[in-house]
C-alpha cells in the first residue's frame, strides 16, 4: 500500500512540473500567434517567386 502512496505523490509532483512549464510558456508568449502558422504554406510559392524577381539581372 505504501507504493501506491509513494507513485501517487510522484504523479503529482510531476504534474505540478509540467503545469508550471505551461504557465512559464504562455507568459513569455510561446502562444501568441496562432493564426499565421496555419496560413504560412499558403504564401511560401509567392514568397519564393517574389525571391526570384528581386534577384538582379546581370547577364546582359
Amino acid at each position: 500500500m505504501s507504493v501506491i502512496y509513494l507513485l501517487i505523490s510522484i504523479s503529482i509532483v510531476v504534474a505540478v512540473g509540467f503545469f508550471v512549464a505551461f504557465v512559464k510558456a504562455v507568459k513569455s508568449g510561446q502562444y501568441d500567434d496562432d493564426y499565421t502558422p496555419s496560413v504560412r504554406m499558403l504564401f511560401d510559392d509567392e514568397l519564393k517567386k517574389a525571391k526570384k524577381n528581386s534577384k538582379p539581372n546581370n547577364n546582359k
